[in-house]
């Protein structure tokens, strides 16, 4: 029998979300976000789950050709543009939409021989210092790349740091909206700006994390209220038991010791799956449809939860890690991390299941 852990893939949670998102924007279009080969969910995977959208929005050329050859024929949107000259060449032939970003890129643009020409995004600095044009230098680089051969549609896009709170995006909205004027279709809107800013939908928005039902904020109860449900639930079941006194020690490191007898149990989950090392004891995990709690240190392959309070765990009870009983967010802030890396850094090893 193979090790019993693996992760469970819910499409129908991804559609629901997508709903959720579509009933929240009006007007606007969504990106749905498959970078990072879709939050760990995996790109060829989900996307039939998320096959509503207006568009795909990935990271480099091999996730956009992955959808191509899936037979996703609509728009697909490259988040960080291109990183060489012949890039170009494959996104004329798989009639991709690329951001800009860099003052070399719009020279390969105007260099490149193309079949037909591009939809591109333009991106703005408004305050992220990550990567985009500066407000002082934006109107004369749209302005040249409208004047282009090879460009068909430009789209102003930008990004919000601080999304997440009420007043996070005034500064950059500021700066953004000083080229309405432009009268540029306009992407700016995140995850965050998607649940809490509804001036910035615009006329398209990039939904990301919410897409995969985890917090923007990386606190689970900032969503609740929106119904969003979770698309990847890690599961395992207890491989053993022990009944433990009071003054003995769980684990590595001797982290855990109790006050008094415990019921306790190993689970086929560790550290090389994916599940954060940090995590300590107390961190919430689900079994036999009650709330536990870890205990001790994270092993490479093995974690230990306490089931004294669960009298009906036995050897092959199921256990969830995260998932739809216990939020992502939850575990990760246990941890000291955001749930998405804890979504991104599933391992390989773990099998996957619909």
């Amino acid at each position: 029998m193979p090790r019993p852990i693996r992760a469970v893939i819910h499409l129908q949670s991804l559609e629901h979300n997508l709903s959720v998102i579509r009933q929240n924007i009006g007007a606007a279009k969504i990106w749905s976000v498959l970078k990072a080969d879709a939050y760990g969910h995996g790109i060829h995977r989900v996307w039939r789950g998320l096959k509503n959208t207006d568009g795909f929005a990935v990271l480099d050329l091999h996730e956009a050709i992955l959808l191509r050859e899936e037979g996703w024929e609509g728009p697909i949107l490259l988040l960080e543009g291109f990183f060489q000259q012949e890039d170009l060449q494959v996104i004329d032939q798989y009639q991709l939409t690329t951001s800009v970003h860099s003052h070399w890129q719009l020279t390969a643009i105007e260099q490149a021989t193309l079949h037909q020409p591009l939809s591109v995004y333009i991106k703005l600095n408004s305050g992220m210092n990550r990567l985009g044009f500066t407000t002082e230098e934006y109107v004369s680089v749209v302005s040249k790349l409208q004047s282009m051969a090879n460009v068909k549609n430009v789209t102003l896009m930008s990004h919000f740091a601080n999304s997440d709170i009420p007043s996070g995006i005034d500064q950059p909205l500021q700066k953004i909206m000083q080229f309405d004027g432009l009268h540029l279709n306009t992407c700016i809107a995140n995850s965050g700006a998607v649940l809490w800013h509804k001036n910035t939908h615009y006329d398209w928005v990039r939904a990301g994390i919410v897409l995969y039902g985890a917090s923007p904020s990386g606190k689970w109860s900032d969503i609740e209220k929106y119904n969003l449900q979770a698309a990847m639930s890690l599961q395992s079941e207890i491989i053993a038991i022990h009944e433990i006194q009071a003054g003995e020690s769980i684990g590595y490191g001797s982290k855990f010791t109790t006050t008094k007898p415990m019921h306790i149990a190993t689970v086929a989950c560790g550290y090389a799956d994916g599940y954060p090392r940090h995590a300590p004891s107390g961190t919430p995990v689900w079994c036999n449809g009650m709330r536990c709690s870890l205990l001790g240190a994270v092993s490479m392959d093995m974690l230990t939860i306490d089931i004294s309070d669960c009298p009906d765990a036995k050897l092959g009870s199921l256990v969830e890690l995260w998932g739809q009983n216990i939020p992502v967010d939850d575990v990760a802030e246990a941890a000291g991390t955001i749930g998405y890396e804890l979504l991104c850094a599933l391992a390989r090893r773990v099998p996957i299941d619909f």
